[in-house]
C-alpha cells in the first residue's frame, strides 16, 4: 500500500510502499477514503509528543470502508463505513477505565502515535474503538468530526452552563464547536491570531457574535472560554476575560509553557482545567448529535502524497477550518 511515513521526528514524512496490514482478532481492515490532518499530527512530527512508534503512519481522523474483519468482530460488517479516532485501545481494568474515564487510562494507545494511522491506503483498527459514520455526512466532512469535533465537544461539556463562550484559536475544532455551541444556546466570541481578518470573517459567517484578535478584550465578560491554540500565554488572557465563577478549558494535547500570572486572575472561583483525549461514549453522543444540528465541516482537501504540504499549511495558519487528505485508490 501507499503510505506517508514518519521515520524520524523533526523530519518530513516519506512517501513509501508498505506491506498491506492484516486484521488480527478483534480488529478490522479499512480502505481509507479520507483522513483529517490534526495539530496533534504536527506535535508528533515535530517531537513535541515524546516517544512515538517509529517508523509511524500518522493520522487519527480516519474514514474508511471495512474490507476485512478479524476473528470476533461483530460491531461492523464488510462494506460498512467506519471512523477511527485518536483513542485506539485501553486496558479496560484500571481505575479510570472502570469508572468510565478511559480517556485517562495510563496504558492507553493512540492512533497515529502508538498505532499506525490513516495517512495510507489501508489501516487496521480495534473494532471496539471505531465509530459508525452518519450516512448523511460525506467522507471528507466526516473526518474532522473524529478528533476536532470530539475534542471540541468534550471541551464544551467541561465549560459548564452559561451564555457567553469564548473560543481562542478558530481552527478545526473551534469552527465545529461554534456550531454546536450556538445550537445549545451559547453566544460565541472568536479570538484569532492577530491580523487574521479572514479567520475573523469566517467565525462571523458561522454565527459568532464577535470576532477579534487573541490580544483583544471581549466586549463582555465571558461565562467560559475554550483554548484550542497551543499557546500558554493565552491562559492568563482567557482567565482575565471570564467572569467570577467562569471556566477556562485548555483543549489541546500540547501547549507551550503557561507564564506566571497574578492569583487575582484565578480568584473569584474561576476554574482552569484541561481536556485529555476522549471517551467512546462521548464519541457516540457527538456523532449522533452532529447531523441533527447539522454540523458543517469546512475542509481543504489534499492528496495523500501532499501530506507534508497539508501539515506545513496547518502549521502556518493557512487552513480555514480543517485539512483533510483524500485518499484515492491506486491507479491501475
Amino acid at each position: 500500500m501507499r503510505a506517508m511515513v514518519l521515520r524520524a521526528v523533526g523530519h518530513p514524512l516519506e512517501a513509501t510502499e508498505l506491506p498491506a496490514p492484516v486484521a488480527g482478532p478483534g480488529q478490522m481492515l479499512l480502505r481509507v477514503r479520507a483522513c483529517g490532518v490534526c495539530r496533534t499530527d504536527l506535535h508528533v512530527r515535530d517531537g513535541e509528543l515524546a516517544d512515538p512508534k517509529l517508523p509511524l503512519v500518522l493520522g487519527h481522523q480516519i474514514v474508511g470502508e471495512v474490507v476485512a474483519l478479524g476473528e470476533g468482530v461483530t460491531r461492523f460488517k464488510l462494506g460498512d463505513r467506519a471512523g477511527v479516532p485518536w483513542l485506539g485501545w485501553t486496558c479496560g481494568v484500571c481505575r479510570y477505565c472502570l469508572a468510565g474515564r478511559e480517556n485517562l487510562c495510563p496504558t492507553a494507545r493512540f492512533t497515529g502515535y502508538h498505532l499506525d494511522g490513516g495517512f495510507a491506503e489501508l489501516a487496521v483498527a480495534d473494532a471496539r474503538y471505531a465509530f459508525q459514520i452518519p450516512r448523511e455526512t460525506p467522507d471528507a466532512q466526516a473526518a474532522p468530526l473524529l478528533c476536532a469535533g470530539l475534542i471540541g465537544y468534550r471541551a464544551l461539556r467541561m465549560a459548564g452552563e452559561g451564555q457567553l463562550l469564548g473560543l481562542y484559536g478558530f481552527g478545526a475544532s473551534a469552527h465545529l464547536v461554534a456550531q454546536v455551541a450556538r445550537h445549545l444556546g451559547w453566544r460565541v466570541f472568536a479570538f484569532t491570531r492577530p491580523g487574521d481578518t479572514a479567520g475573523q470573517a469566517f467565525a462571523r459567517s458561522l454565527g459568532a457574535a464577535w470576532a477579534g484578535s487573541s490580544e483583544d478584550e471581549p466586549p463582555e465578560l465571558l461565562d467560559a472560554a475554550l483554548i484550542f491554540a497551543p499557546v500558554g500565554a493565552l491562559v492568563p488572557r482567557a482567565l482575565a476575560a471570564v467572569r467570577p465563577g467562569g471556566t477556562v478549558v485548555c483543549a489541546g494535547i500540547h501547549m507551550s509553557d503557561i507564564p506566571a500570572f497574578p492569583y487575582a486572575l484565578l480568584w473569584g472561583e474561576r476554574t482552569l482545567r484541561s481536556v485529555a483525549n476522549l471517551t467512546r461514549a462521548e464519541g457516540e453522543e457527538f456523532l449522533a448529535l452532529a447531523p441533527k444540528i447539522p454540523v458543517r465541516s469546512e475542509v481543504t482537501l489534499f492528496s495523500l502524497e501532499d501530506a507534508n504540504v497539508a501539515l506545513d499549511a496547518l502549521a502556518g495558519g493557512k487552513i480555514s477550518g480543517a485539512a483533510v487528505l483524500s485518499v484515492s485508490p491506486r491507479s491501475s
